[in-house]
């Protein structure tokens, strides 16, 4: 892998949250998946564009952004070793020959400068340890007039499955999931805070929409409370409780999910969240140096 300054985030991506991904990628492209299509539509992504997907994880839109753009290629970048290998399965299996993948930071990732039309990110531009380092290194990225397009959590209130965890209140240290502004998952929930961050790394045409889409999050109560217990946070406060308190958790959690059960008992979760886009200066000299 090329140099790496995030390296809390490359540390977790490559430990058990990596694994955890890309043994369950497809349940999480359940969950996401309602915004594929929006973000690769924002893009406008067609033809012969060289598509860069950031945070591809285990690249299922980086598959999709290289079927729009049967001319050109789609580049998958993550610092995640264990997601990434299931990206190159999947293309492979797939059969789809002009998508690629590495592995690095895109903070500081030696791109060549303007080599590519389009740059998309679903809910991999959160964790950067300096967002306006990293931005700004991909806007280099992109051509003169290139488009920036990324989905990113809005408000961590206006998102199902935090208020199913906001149910163990009573249980375990649930916290505030984060605050805009601080690296998280929450670091962008803020539009002026989005705003800010692009302005400085040199982005015009800011442009910021509220996106909601309903996730998958298990077939059943039970299973869908396992789910969101074994993703990062789940575990991190089943691993402050007792054996006791965690069954207690459990119960709590998947009582709140049956309310959320359809006829099929399939579990979705509405997600809130911003589509965002904006554009490299088409004029160079207007591109910060």
């Amino acid at each position: 892998m090329q140099d790496v300054v995030n390296t809390e985030q490359a540390q977790a991506w490559n430990g058990p949250e990596g694994s955890h991904w890309a043994r369950n990628q497809d349940r999480w492209n359940a969950v996401n998946e309602g915004f594929n299509e929006p973000l690769l539509d924002a893009a406008g992504i067609t033809g012969g564009h060289r598509v860069l997907d950031l945070g591809c994880g285990s690249g299922q839109t980086t598959r999709l952004a290289a079927l729009r753009a049967p001319r050109g290629h789609a580049l998958g970048l993550d610092l995640s070793g264990p997601m990434l290998a299931e990206a190159r399965a999947r293309v492979e299996q797939e059969g789809i020959t002009n998508a690629s993948f590495v592995q690095g930071d895109t903070q500081v990732y030696p791109f060549e400068e303007g080599s590519f039309d389009a740059a998309v990110s679903r809910y991999g531009v959160m964790f950067f340890a300096d967002p306006v380092a990293a931005f700004g290194n991909l806007g280099r990225a992109l051509r003169p007039g290139g488009r920036l397009a990324f989905v990113c959590p809005a408000d961590a209130t206006l998102n199902g499955w935090v208020a199913a965890m906001a149910s163990l209140r009573d249980f375990l240290p649930v916290g505030d999931f984060g605050r805009s502004g601080q690296p998280g998952m929450f670091s962008l929930a803020a539009p002026d805070r989005i705003r800010e961050v692009l302005a400085a790394a040199g982005f015009v045409g800011i442009r910021i929409n509220q996106a909601q889409a309903y996730g998958t999050w298990g077939h059943g109560a039970e299973d869908a409370a396992s789910f969101l217990l074994g993703t990062g946070p789940g575990r991190h406060l089943m691993e402050q409780a007792d054996p006791a308190t965690r069954s207690r958790a459990r119960r709590t959690l998947t009582d709140h999910l049956r309310a959320q059960e359809a006829a099929d008992g399939t579990v979705r979760l509405l997600s809130t969240s911003w589509l965002v886009t904006a554009d490299r200066p088409a004029d160079p000299s207007d591109i910060p140096q």
